[in-house]
Order: structure tokens, then C-alpha cells, then sequence
């Protein structure tokens, strides 16, 4: 092709630009866009839709954008900064070899890693069977009867063990025991939790549990320094007083150590980290809990269950959702939105392709060699003083501690300073003979043999503690250990998913953006990947500075002070942000402010985490509109003026809207005394254009697997850092057990310091290469392509909350917009759920069904979508709107039709006795584009009440399949 002019240098310079790549549509989508709106500009769209009240003044502050070769070289600088040291450190993290075929085809594979959660059964089959693989490995392991798909990591799940007992318990006690041998970072956020909640945590010897008058109490398995000990004689204890035992149970040790259930634990709680994730400086790993199958309503976390479909064939699908914080907000066991998917299949493959033998092929290697180390320490005269081992021996060094650390250290290794004069070594699976060889030399032995290895060396494991009971026996555990057999399985798995990498997710609240390659690339790094999170803090530089300066660069974004990232988890960015300010409301001695209004438009965390930090929700009422009620929420301000804590507003709210009287609500709380929180959920209609910390908010958090690119993992990881003010800033969350100390702030809300530190340099990729100009186009174009949608769509459905802004087609929204199906139903009882799964049959994953207002669709289509994929998904949803037309007309009878019959599997529509009032053809091919690219359902409807009826969360028997 000849060129009219040669390109100006600059015009070359900028084709590299990442955010021409990141943001879908080019200039002349946009103004095809626009004109469709009715408007002249991005520009004219942002005046109209975003109140002027809340604009910036000054813009973000940013480096200049690089591009993506450019950032990786810099962010490859900040890694090199970190030191990585072989650790022998333990305390709940250790080495692991992730299986090649699993680090390529899970951990780096976007069919894995950009899936949402598995609301919509049918498209998620894959990695719910995978989940059901995890929960099955737990229980099987644990001894219990069923178990979660995942928590957060190993510390906040005993927090939330610790609630779950308190609530199923017979004891009326108020304490709860912690055995002083359980890892440092779960006490430290055990007692975090327990304040506000009115507990009294109780330390002492794990042989004391069972004469503490506590209503439960959580012993380790093994202990932190070691120590392999019988669960039964504290659980007898407890139970006699109506008190329950929480085992915190290391997986690979169960393979070779009684199982907790066997010993009368009640709970286990533990990380699966050593299953196959990199250390990844604490984060993020997938945690575990189990339970009696009695506790199950309450358990919290997301279950994974076995139902039907309208074929009768099984399904996977979320089971018992009403224990939700989205259904029973205030009332509901925990706030956890976000779990650690991602991490939980990879330890359920890790499982998978090792097996049962396998398994106990690493652990048996791993105790073997503490046995051989532990002979060869004796022999040099030092004590070992834990007698029982699987893993971890606790050393007395007196005098020669600290030059055995210095000695270690110059050899690139970490050893746990288990106290001034001993230290604690803890072996993996990466562990080797010449390591073994290492670790002797540092207490002074010059040879180590290892004759008794070959001929087979007891472990240290008391003989009445080893297992005996069978594990993994299902068939997924036993057949694909060969690579192509796992490859082929995983392939399988997700061919089944309706991820990004296929499809717009038109998720609304959501944000299902594009997770960019250059992104993800850094998270394998070993110098992000292989850092253990207690390392000495001279180790962690790079990880210093990456905090540093994403932080910086998110204060400019939000227009707040501070920011800690340790919170991995929306949820928990919410929950820290409330503690700050209960403890800025204590420092005042204002502990009696406990209210915490929310709008009854709000997130479902939101009255979750606010009843977890121990404040009285009060519901506050929304227009029609959507806005907040200025005058019910005055009436509440005054109501309880005295005890007003704060208030919690999604902006723009949860219907999508922007409220004008955002300022003006944030002035009324504050003049009564309160705090404004500032949910940070929709920040992806903010950015570069408005601040929360410039318009009113005292906190908010955001969601970096939002609005800054972390991918959402099928449901996990996340990240949820929380950001305040200048004088909250003392209040941000610390973490003593890693060496940080404050007298003022709040105690740890994660196992590691960083919280999931290695995903975080995901957003820092994404914020390098869009710089300020690009990170605002983002946000004008996220709005731009919801408005688009909205206009397309809105002579053929109800928008339901808009800004109702003269001259702009479908009334003005924010970055999202609500489809209003419930008229339709009412004229033909064509439901939103209907939509949803007929919208299966057209290629797409449902927009956000029935949240925030019951028989609704909600949409947020993200900048990151081509024009080509907005007009693909408006089609989809004008040829359904027709369908609803047909059934209105009386061509199909309402009870079959091609929407309430969807979604339509390959097999069905082959079956010999196709008797619907429609054709095969309506069913599988409603638009002409699908015959040239087709996504096939795996299965058809699920049928959630025989699911939540006959409840099953692990893998079903093969005959099931027959």
C-alpha cells in the first residue's frame, strides 16, 4: 500500500502506545458511538453525564506512559531489587514445584484466569468441576464431610472459623483459646477480628485448650516449631463443655498424619499454598475450611454442589446462595465476595496430577529428610527440641544463633528466627539432598551421609499418629498422571467456560476488562514469585518500592492520602477501612459511634463488613431515580447524631447512576459527626475524572481485579486496597508478626503484609503503560460505550435509572446501565433469567442478573470492548427482544419457547424426538454469525432446587455419568 505523506516522527513514536491496544473503540467507532447517543463528543457526554459539582480540578499526576517492552524493562529493574534466597523459614509457606502443564495451561492460560465467578452455572462447568476436584481433595484429607471452594488465606480463615463456631457452639463463652504454637500472622489476625466482635482471645499451651473455659479454641497440626500432636484429648475437653476444636491442618502433612476428624476436630481451617503456588510473598494462595456437615448453612465462602440439569444430567453449580452477603447482607456469615479461584484449581490440578501415591511420595520425602536432618544436628551436639516432626525442626543455637543466621544468610539462605536462642528450619518439596548437605554445614558438620535414607529412615512421626485411612480415591485422582492425559483434561475443562478470552462478559459492577499479556507476564518472575513473605525486610526492597509507587499513583487516582495493600479482597478493603474509622472514633473517645447508615441501593458487603467490625447497620431509602433520599437520610443523621459512626455509598451508585447530591451528602454526615466511606467498586466511571477523595470520602476501596486489570480468576484472586484520608492514615492496617510496628493502627486483615503481593504487579503494568491521558480515556470510554449500549437498546427495553438528560438517547448513564425486564415478564412471563440463558445460545456470558433490583439486567460493557463486540452483544439482545415479541404474539406458548428452554446443548438439539414449537435451527443458530463461530453449553438448565435439596459438594461416583 502506497502512503499519501510520510507519518511524522511522533505519529511513529506514539503507535506503540498500550492504550490504543487496551481501549477497544478507535476514533471512528467513537464517533459512530456518539452519534448513535445524539451527542458531538466524549467530551459533550462527560459534561452531561458527570455532575460538575465533582469534577477534577488538577489532573493525576502520573509518570508519562511507556509501552509494554518499555514498562516490562523497568518493572524487571524494580524486581531485581528483591533478593531471592532459598527459605527454610516455614510459618505456613513454603517451596513447591508447580507442575509445568499446570503453570502454563492454568496460572498463564486466560481461559483459566479470565472467567468470573460461576454465577451462571452452565458456562462455568469447567472450573466448578475443578472446585468440586478441591473441595473433594479437602475433605478427603481433613477427615470431614464437607468443605469450601476457597477462603482468602490461612489466617483469615480461622478468623472465620472463629465466628463459625461461635455461632453453631453450645458454649455461651465469649473467649477463645489459640494455642501458642499457632502461626504468628493467624493470632495476630484472629485478634484483629475479635475485638470489635466482643471476643477475648486466650494464649497458651495447645495442651491447655481443653481446660480453658472458651467456647472454641484453635490448636495448629502441626505446630509452627514442629510439633506433631494428638488432637483428642483437647477435643474430648472441649466437648465436654460445649466447646469446639479448629484444627489448622497442613495438607501435604494429612497425606502422612491422621486426619483432624479422626481426632474429633469440629473445623479445619489451612492453606493449600504448598500445592503447587509460588511462595509469591504471601499471596495469593487459597485457603481451605472444612466442616461437620451440620455447619453447612452457616459455613461461609463459596460451595460448589452436584445438581441436575433439565436432562437430568449432572451439574455443577453454587449451592445454598442464600448463605450470601448479597442475600442476607447484615445477617450473612461472612463478607466475602472475592475467593482465591484461581489458586484453588491449581492446587486441586496439583492434586490431580500428582495423586493420592504421588502426594505421598513428596510428603514421605520431606518428612524423611527432617529425620535425616534431625540426626545429623544431634550428632553435632545441638538439641532438637520438638520430638514429633513431619516438616519442622525448632533448634536450641543459644549462643551460636545469630552466626548461625549470618552463616545461612551468606549462603542465601533463610532460617526462621524461632527466638534469640533457637531457630526453626522447615524442609519442602523442593528440598534436596546437597541442600540437606547445606543446612549441616551451617551447624558445622562437614559430611552428611545418607546410607539410612536409602535404606529407609523413619520419620518422626509418632507411630499412633500416622495415617491409616484411605485419601483421593475417586477417579480423577488416579488417571491423569501422564502429561498429555492432564493437558487433554484441562483442555477439556475449559472448552466447557465462557471466559473474556472468548466473549464480552457484560457484567455489570463488574468491570470485566481486559487482563493484558504484558500485564500478567511479571507475576511468574521468580523475583516476585519466589519471595517468602517473612523474609528480612532487606530481602523485599523491590517489593518496598513496587508498594511505593503504587500507591503513589493510586493516591492520585482516588485523591486520598494514604492507601494500604495488604487487604486481598474487596471485602476486606471494606472491612479495614471501617476499622480505621472505629478506631479514629475511639481515639477521640467517641467509642459509643456505632451507626453506620448504608443505602438500601448498597453492595451486599457493605452491612456485612459493617457488622463485622461491630456497628449497627440503618437502612437508608433511595428514590426513584436511584439517587439517595436527602430528606430520610437528614431524618436518620438526626435520629442518631449522638452515635452516627459513618456512612457507606457506592458512587456512582449501584444503579448507575451519578448522584448530584453527592457533595451535599458527604457535608450532612461529616456536619453530624460521621465518616464517609466511598465504595470503590465503580471507580472505573472515576478515574481522571473524578476523585472520592476530593468530593467528600474519608475511605474507600477499590478493586484492583476491577477497574486496575488484575484478571478476576473464575472468582479469585483479588486484591482491595483501602485508602483514607489524611488523618486516618495512623489507622491503616499494620502487620506486628511481620515486623511492622504502630501504635495506632489497626492490626493485620491478612496472613502476609502485602496481602496478595504478586498480583499487584499486574496493576502496576497496567497504570506504567496508560499514564494519566490514557487512564482517563479509559473512564471516558467506559462511560461512552455504556451510554451506547443504553441507546441501542432502549427502544426495545426499559432503561431502568438513567439521568434522564434531554437530547442524549437512552436518558444518560454512568459506566453501567439496567435493563428492566420485569414488564416483559409481567405481558408474556418471559423472565430476566430467561434472557440470561438464551443469551448462552447467542455466545455470550449474562450481564449481572437481578442485582441490584430484582428481574433485572444489569450491563457495564468496559472500555476495553471493540465497537464490532458492543453491536455483537446489542444484536444478540435486539434478536431476543423479538423472540419476546414472538411469544407475545402467540407464535410460541409461553411454556415452550426458545428463551425458557435455553440454553440448548449440541445433544438435545440431535436428539431423535425434537417435539418444541420451534426448530433446531431457532435454537442453535438465531443469528447467521453463529454458524461461523459457535460456543456449545455443556450443559442444559440447572435445576437449582434439587441442588440445594439434595445437597453434594464433592465429586460425584462415575456411575452418575453412566
Amino acid at each position: 500500500m502506497l502512503m499519501s505523506a510520510l507519518p511524522t516522527l511522533a505519529a511513529l513514536e506514539n503507535s506503540h502506545e498500550f492504550h490504543a491496544r487496551h481501549i477497544g473503540p478507535d476514533a471512528a467507532d467513537e464517533a459512530g458511538m456518539l452519534s448513535v447517543i445524539g451527542l458531538a463528543s466524549r467530551r459533550a457526554l462527560i459534561d452531561a453525564v458527570v455532575p460538575g459539582s465533582i469534577k477534577r480540578a488538577v489532573g493525576m499526576d502520573l509518570p508519562a506512559a511507556l509501552t509494554e517492552a518499555q514498562a516490562l524493562a523497568e518493572l524487571k529493574s524494580v524486581a531485581s531489587k528483591n533478593k531471592v534466597l532459598k527459605s527454610y523459614i516455614g510459618q505456613g509457606y513454603y517451596d513447591t514445584l508447580t507442575p509445568g502443564v499446570i503453570l502454563r495451561n492454568i496460572l498463564e492460560n486466560p481461559a483459566w484466569y479470565t472467567a468470573y465467578t460461576p454465577y451462571q452455572a452452565e458456562i462455568s462447568q469447567g472450573r466448578m468441576e475443578a472446585l468440586v476436584n478441591f473441595q473433594t481433595m479437602v475433605t478427603d484429607l481433613t477427615g470431614m464431610a464437607i468443605a469450601n471452594a476457597s477462603m482468602l488465606d490461612e489466617a483469615t480463615a480461622a478468623a472465620e472459623a472463629m465466628t463459625l463456631a461461635a455461632r453453631v457452639g453450645r458454649s455461651k463463652s465469649q473467649v477463645f483459646f489459640v494455642a501458642d504454637d499457632v502461626l504468628p500472622q493467624t493470632l495476630e489476625v484472629v485478634r484483629t477480628r475479635a475485638e470489635p466482635l466482643g471476643f477475648s482471645v486466650q494464649v497458651g499451651p495447645a495442651t491447655e485448650a481443653g481446660k480453658s473455659e472458651c467456647f472454641a479454641a484453635l490448636l495448629q497440626y502441626p505446630g509452627v516449631n514442629g510439633d506433631v500432636r494428638d488432637l483428642q484429648p483437647a477435643a474430648d475437653a472441649l466437648h465436654a463443655q460445649g466447646a469446639l476444636l479448629i484444627a489448622a491442618a497442613d495438607l501435604l502433612a494429612l497425606t502422612l498424619i491422621k486426619a483432624p476428624a479422626e481426632m474429633g476436630a469440629d473445623i479445619a481451617i489451612g492453606t493449600t499454598q504448598r500445592f503447587g503456588m509460588p511462595l509469591c510473598n504471601g499471596g495469593p494462595h487459597a485457603a481451605y475450611m472444612a466442616c461437620k456437615d451440620e455447619y453447612k448453612r452457616n459455613l461461609p465462602g463459596r460451595l460448589v454442589g452436584v445438581s441436575v440439569d433439565v436432562h437430568g444430567k449432572p451439574a455443577y453449580r453454587l449451592a445454598l446462595q442464600t448463605r450470601e452477603q448479597h442475600i442476607r447482607r447484615e445477617k450473612a456469615t461472612s463478607n466475602i465476595c472475592t475467593a482465591q479461584v484461581l489458586p484453588a484449581v491449581v492446587a486441586s490440578m496439583y492434586a490431580v496430577y500428582h495423586g493420592p501415591q504421588g502426594l505421598q511420595r513428596i510428603a514421605l520425602r520431606v518428612a524423611s529428610f527432617a529425620a535425616i536432618l534431625a540426626q545429623g544436628l544431634k550428632a553435632q551436639g545441638f538439641a532438637v527440641l520438638n520430638a514429633t516432626a513431619f516438616d519442622t525442626l525448632h533448634v536450641q543455637t543459644g549462643a551460636k544463633t545469630a552466626e548461625i543466621h549470618a552463616a545461612a544468610l551468606k549462603a542465601g539462605l533463610n532460617l526462621r528466627h524461632a527466638g534469640k536462642d533457637s531457630v526453626g528450619i522447615s524442609l519442602d518439596e523442593t528440598t534436596t539432598r546437597a541442600h540437606l548437605q547445606t543446612l549441616l554445614g551451617l551447624f558445622g558438620a562437614t559430611a552428611a551421609g545418607f546410607e539410612a535414607f536409602e535404606k529407609g529412615v523413619a520419620t518422626l512421626i509418632p507411630a499412633e499418629l500416622q495415617r491409616t485411612s484411605a485419601y483421593l480415591s475417586h477417579p480423577v485422582f488416579n488417571r491423569y498422571h501422564s502429561e498429555t492425559e492432564m493437558l487433554r483434561y484441562l483442555r477439556a475443562l475449559a472448552d466447557k467456560d465462557l471466559a473474556l478470552d472468548r466473549s464480552m462478559i457484560p457484567l455489570g459492577s463488574c468491570t470485566m476488562k481486559l487482563n493484558a499479556t504484558s500485564e500478567m507476564i511479571p507475576i511468574t518472575w521468580p523475583e516476585f514469585a519466589g519471595i517468602h513473605p517473612f523474609a528480612p525486610h532487606d530481602q523485599l526492597q523491590g517489593y518496598a518500592l513496587l508498594n511505593e509507587q503504587l500507591t503513589g499513583w493510586l493516591c492520585q487516582a482516588t485523591g486520598y492520602a494514604g492507601i494500604s495493600l495488604q487487604p486481598n479482597a474487596g471485602s476486606q478493603g471494606e472491612y479495614a477501612g471501617l476499622l480505621a474509622i472505629k478506631a479514629w472514633h475511639e481515639s477521640r473517645g467517641d467509642a459509643q459511634r456505632k451507626i453506620c447508615l448504608i443505602p438500601e441501593s448498597a453492595h451486599g458487603t457493605n452491612p456485612a463488613s459493617a457488622q463485622m467490625v461491630g456497628m449497627q447497620v440503618v437502612v437508608t431509602k433511595c428514590d426513584k431515580e436511584g439517587n439517595i433520599d436527602l430528606v430520610d437520610l437528614r431524618a436518620k443523621c438526626e435520629q442518631h447524631a449522638a452515635n452516627l459512626a459513618a456512612i457507606m455509598i457506592t458512587y456512582p451508585s449501584t444503579y448507575g447512576v451519578f448522584d448530584t447530591h453527592v457533595k451535599e451528602i458527604c457535608e450532612l454526615v461529616k456536619s453530624f459527626g460521621g465518616r464517609v466511606y466511598v465504595d470503590g467498586a465503580n471507580m472505573n466511571a472515576l478515574v481522571g475524572v473524578a476523585a472520592p477523595g476530593e468530593f467528600g470520602g474519608d475511605v474507600s476501596h477499590l478493586n484492583l481485579h476491577k477497574t486496575f486489570c488484575i484478571p478476576h480468576g473464575g472468582g479469585g484472586p483479588g486484591v482491595g486496597p483501602v485508602c483514607v484520608v489524611a488523618d486516618l492514615v495512623p489507622y491503616l492496617p499494620t502487620h506486628r508478626a511481620a515486623g511492622y510496628v504502630s501504635e495506632t493502627a489497626i492490626g493485620a486483615v491478612s496472613a502476609a503484609p502485602l496481602g496478595n503481593a504478586a498480583v499487584l504487579p499486574i496493576s502496576w503494568m497496567y497504570m506504567r503503560m496508560m499514564g494519566a491521558d490514557g487512564l482517563t480515556a479509559a473512564t471516558e470510554t467506559a462511560i461512552l460505550s455504556a451510554n451506547y449500549v443504553a441507546a441501542r437498546l432502549a427502544d426495545a427495553y426499559d432503561i431502568h435509572f438513567s439521568g434522564n438528560i434531554a437530547g442524549v438517547k437512552g436518558g444518560g448513564v454512568a459506566h453501567e446501565c439496567i435493563l428492566d425486564i420485569r414488564p416483559l415478564k409481567d405481558a408474556t412471563g418471559i423472565g430476566a433469567e430467561d434472557v440470561a440463558k438464551r443469551l448462552i445460545d447467542y455466545g455470550f456470558h449474562a450481564p449481572t442478573l437481578s442485582f441490584p433490583v430484582a428481574g433485572t439486567l444489569m450491563v457495564e460493557p468496559t472500555e476495553s470492548e471493540s465497537k464490532h463486540e458492543l453491536d455483537r452483544f446489542c444484536e444478540a439482545m435486539l434478536a431476543i427482544r423479538a423472540e419476546i415479541a414472538q411469544v407475545a404474539a402467540g407464535s410460541w406458548t409461553a411454556t415452550d419457547n426458545p428463551l425458557v428452554n435455553a440454553p440448548h446443548t449440541a445433544e438435545s438439539l440431535l436428539s431423535a424426538d425434537w417435539t418444541h414449537g420451534y426448530s433446531r435451527e431457532v435454537a442453535a443458530y438465531p443469528l447467521a454469525s453463529l454458524r461461523r463461530q459457535k460456543y456449545w453449553v455443556p450443559v442444559g438448565r440447572v435445576d437449582n432446587v434439587y441442588g440445594d435439596r439434595n445437597l453434594s459438594c464433592s465429586c460425584p461416583p462415575m456411575s452418575d455419568y453412566a
